[in-house]
């Protein structure tokens, strides 16, 4: 079978570089032609040093949109450009890997999906969760319905920053719900469908000096329940403390930490009392490379051979409820 021939746009996304690695560990799928390097990541220009990067031509935006039968781009440039470029890839009728958030333009995204869906092609966004096997485990037992109805969803992704990175996050006016909380929405709206309405609590400590959210909260309110989403940038062990928790009318799953480690614990009703839970450890096989199934996932919706689970509606309104939670005036 013809290899998908495959580029990368950008060098400034953190995680550009471990999906490069990812399509070569894929070279039975990918033929994976070069990376080109926009004005915009000059300032990233050392990670062409990086050891996933060795061997790969690096070039312009041009000359990668020239090479014959170019099929598909990841693109993985500074967050602010993502969609810009994206849109550039979809008007050349290229399939795309977009990295996230899809921007504080919530038209421009909304038009690059509708242009996409038009053609026909193929747009995956880069929410790792969407793939973590804690999380795949969760979804199954939800979906076989072994929680019952799920009530509520408790998510958490946060760290302690360094000065110059929180530098970078002051530019979103969301702040670290910007970044990180779109990883959450996601799992919940696809859970728990369209909230309600969304109520941002974000804050500023004001650390460093810098004037941004970088201690945030969001309650998506639904019928049965409030689900929330907490991300912060000033948390001692808040990578040990990133989890989700999916709490049913007949069980809990909870993921915590949700990665590196990843530890799940499920507790179902008959097995708990009202004053004392009986939990115990599933094992999910752990994923030994991030990316590799989000990108043969992405291999066969470019060949037709599978539909991508997360439709484009889907992801035109996460990044809606993304930046609503951020504090953006947009109606839901």
């Amino acid at each position: 079978m013809k290899k998908i021939k495959i580029g990368q746009i950008g060098i400034g996304h953190n995680h550009g570089a471990a999906k490069a690695a990812d399509c070569k560990r894929l070279a039975d799928l990918f033929d994976f032609v070069g990376v080109a390097v926009p004005e915009c990541d000059n300032a990233y220009i050392k990670r062409k040093e990086l050891e996933a990067y060795k061997d790969i031509p690096f070039m312009t935006v041009d000359e990668l949109f020239a090479i014959p039968d170019l099929d598909a781009v990841l693109i993985e440039t500074t967050v602010p450009n993502l969609v810009p470029y994206g849109q550039m890839a979809i008007d050349r009728g290229l399939h795309i890997h977009l990295d996230k958030p899809a921007g504080e333009n919530y038209k421009e995204f909304e038009n690059l999906l509708c242009d996409a869906k038009a053609k026909k092609l193929a747009v995956q966004m880069g929410y790792m969760y969407r793939y973590n096997p804690g999380v795949l485990y969760a979804l199954e037992q939800i979906e076989k319905g072994a929680l019952g109805n799920v009530h509520t969803i408790d998510a958490h992704m946060s760290t302690e920053h360094k000065s110059d990175f929180r530098k970078y996050l002051s530019q979103f006016k969301g702040g670290t719900m910007y970044i990180f909380g779109c990883h959450l929405i996601d799992l919940i709206v696809k859970i728990k469908g369209k909230p309600n309405r969304i109520v941002p609590f974000n804050v500023s400590t004001g650390r460093d000096g810098y004037d941004f959210p970088d201690n945030c909260c969001a309650a998506l309110v639904y019928d049965d329940g409030t689900s929330f989403v907490r991300t912060s940038s000033v948390e001692i062990n808040g990578w040990g403390r990133r989890q989700i928790a999916f709490c049913g009318t007949e069980g809990t799953i909870e993921i915590k930490p949700i990665e590196s480690p990843m530890i799940v614990t499920e507790a179902y009703a008959g097995e708990t009392s009202s004053w004392r839970d009986v939990h115990h450890e599933v094992h999910p096989e752990p994923q030994m490379h991030r990316y590799v199934n989000m990108l043969t996932d992405f291999a066969k919706m470019i060949r037709g051979e599978g539909e991508n689970p997360y439709t484009y509606e889907h992801d035109l309104y996460v990044h809606k409820a993304t930046l609503a939670a951020c504090g953006f005036d947009i109606e839901l």
